[in-house]
This record gives structure tokens, sequence and C-alpha cells, in this order.
């Protein structure tokens, strides 16, 4: 992709970003996936944390821009059976890590562009996991080749979007709404959809990704997705001070804690299993959306590791890490480093065995 796209397609993530805080989303959260997830978890009562509940419009726009911009530009195809297992509890171990530190990748770059800076350490935690994610492929990790599925399985992330929307829509009894707290704070409808689809659009063009922008600076000292991620930095920095957001310092940032070593530690495994992914949260949302079954298992871990971050204590508040999450971070990063050495282990049997190739 062009850098021109690549640069566009950052200042717009970055301009929205902001906008829609001004609009009503919570401050320094104007486009979080992990939050979003968060909230849409709860508003289907898979957690009861009555702060963040609520079906996010913005997550089923990403989904239906992307599936819209990959069929326009022929680009849609469902595959999938890449180590979809793996894929799901690496997805949850990711999300673990992101509600202990508040907030996804992107939401890191937007929180940097405010001020926040917790959000500088838990960059270097995320350029520190994604520094042993490269390690790992240059090792020979692999999750293995994803193969042609029939088409269902590509539209069934499309079609889960819209049932999403209906169920905003028509507000059934058995769906949740925050009625205090960031789940209450919310753009309106029609604008957090249409941010969402112009979203999606975008980063599928683009392939936007802050977990790429440094995998490709390490492995391959591409800076080409960098730019993307400088450039949201850039209009996100420029509409804070136009809205006068824009708060230097640790203390007092919103929906943020001033924990340092658990920033960096949450920030650590979301940059190390984004990498072993092969793409952040929100380039998962968005290739779940152009027929990549396994991005969608990876957005379900997402999904699940929301719920089980909120019911069982591990997600952090302003007050800081809990207990739970502080474990609950350290068995996600176990388990990714497991994960990681575990698909070194058949090409050590390869070199014993003379040479014939077991397994991935």
């Amino acid at each position: 992709m062009s850098r021109r796209l690549i640069l566009f397609s950052g200042l717009l993530l970055g301009v929205l970003g902001v906008v829609l805080v001004k609009l009503g989303n919570p401050a320094n959260m104007g486009v979080c996936v992990a939050c979003f997830v968060r909230d849409i978890a709860g508003g289907l009562g898979l957690h009861r944390a009555a702060a963040v509940q609520y079906l996010r419009p913005e997550i089923s726009g990403f989904v239906l821009g992307s599936f819209l911009a990959a069929l326009y530009a022929g680009e849609f195809r469902a595959r999938g059976g890449s180590s979809p297992m793996l894929r799901f509890f690496i997805g949850f171990a990711v999300m673990i890590g992101a509600l202990v530190f508040l907030g996804c990748p992107l939401r890191m770059v937007l929180r940097l562009g405010a001020g926040d800076l917790n959000a500088l350490v838990g960059l270097i935690g995320f350029i520190a996991g994604i520094g042993a994610g490269v390690l790992f492929l240059q090792r020979g990790f692999s999750l293995g080749r994803s193969q042609n599925l029939v088409k269902a399985n590509g539209v069934a992330m499309p079609v889960l979007a819209l049932a999403v929307l209906a169920l905003v829509v028509t507000a059934p009894v058995f769906i949740f709404f925050s009625e205090t707290g960031p789940g209450s704070l919310r753009a309106p409808f029609l604008i957090s959809l249409g941010a969402g689809l112009v979203i999606g659009i975008v980063i599928q063009r683009s392939r936007l990704c802050q977990a790429g922008a440094f995998r490709d600076l390490f492995l391959l000292r591409d800076p080409h997705l960098f730019y993307g991620t400088l450039a949201i930095l850039a209009g996100a920095l420029v509409f804070n001070f136009v809205f006068g957001y824009f708060k230097l310092g640790f203390a007092g940032q919103p929906v943020a804690h001033t924990d340092g070593l658990w920033n960096f530690t949450g920030m650590l495994v979301v940059g190390l299993g984004a990498t072993l992914l092969g793409g952040c949260p929100i380039r998962q949302t968005v290739m779940a959306g152009e027929g990549d079954a396994d991005a969608g298992m990876a957005f379900f871990g997402l999904l699940a590791g929301a719920a089980f971050a909120h019911n069982f204590g591990m997600a952090s508040s302003p007050a800081g890490a809990t207990v739970a999450g502080k474990i609950g971070v350290i068995l996600a990063l176990a388990f990714l480093v497991t994960v990681g050495l575990a698909a070194e282990l058949p090409k050590t049997v390869t070199m014993s065995k003379g040479g014939a190739k077991i397994g991935g």
C-alpha cells in the first residue's frame, strides 16, 4: 500500500478517536477495540459489571466496513483452519493484558496523543512484547497456513455484526445498557456506526496495525506501517489540543492507572500475543470482516477474555491493577511464551529424525 494511504488512514483514525470523545464516547476512549469488546460482552450479559455494558456500534462498523471494502476490491475470501483453537486462546490472553493496562494498542496511541504518560510506559512494554514475538518468528514460529473455506465461514462475522446492530436498535430486555460509568458514555448511534464503517474501510485498504508497525521495523527494517502509527498520534495530538483535552502527566488521566509495572506487563502480553496472531485487536477484527475465520476465532477469544476478566476481577480500574489481574497477566504471559516455544519443538524432532517432517 502507498505511504500516502497509510498516512491518510492514520490521520483519519487519530482524528476520529478524538472527535468521538467530543460527541460522547469516554475520554481518551474514542476508539478502543479492547474496551468496546468488553462493553459488548457486558451488553450481552457475559459479565455483570454494570459500568461497562453497551453493544458498541463501532465494532459492527469495523467488521461491515471491512466486508464491504473487501467485496469492492475483490479481496473477500473465506479462509481459515490455521490453528483456530490456539488463536482463540491467544486472543483471550491478549484481552487479559489489555484490560490490566486498560486499553488496546490503538487506545494506547490515542492516550499518548492526549498526554497520558502511563501510555508511554505501556508502549515500552508493547514494543518489548513485539520484540519477543519477533524472536519467536525468527526461530520458526508459525500457526500454520490457512485454507479456502466455504463462503458461509467468511460471512459469519458480518452477519453477526448485523445481528448486534439489530439488538442495539431494538433493545430487548435481555440486553444490558450501562446507566453510569464508561458504558453509559457514547456518541450517537448513527455517528458511531458511521465512524466504525469508515475505520473498517480504511484499515482494510491500508492494513494499518500497531503491532505490525513495530514487527516490520524489527523484522524487515520496513517503516511503512510505522508511518501510520505516527499519523494516528499526530492526528490525535492536534485535535486534543483543539478541543482542550490534552493533559500531560501520569496522575488524573481518564480511565487509566499509574501502576507502571502492570501497565508495562499488560502491554507486554498484548504485544507478544498480537505478534503471534499476526495483528493487533483492530486488525483481527477487520480481517474477520474480510472473510478470515481464524481472525474471527481470535475476536471471540477477545470477547471471552473480556467476560472472564470482569467475572473474576482481573480488569484494572483507576485505582490500579488487582491481585487477580496481576496473576492473570503473568499466567497469560507464561501461556504465550509456551506457545511460542512449542512451535519450535517439531523442528528439533525433525532434526533428530534425520529430516523427516513432523508437525507444524
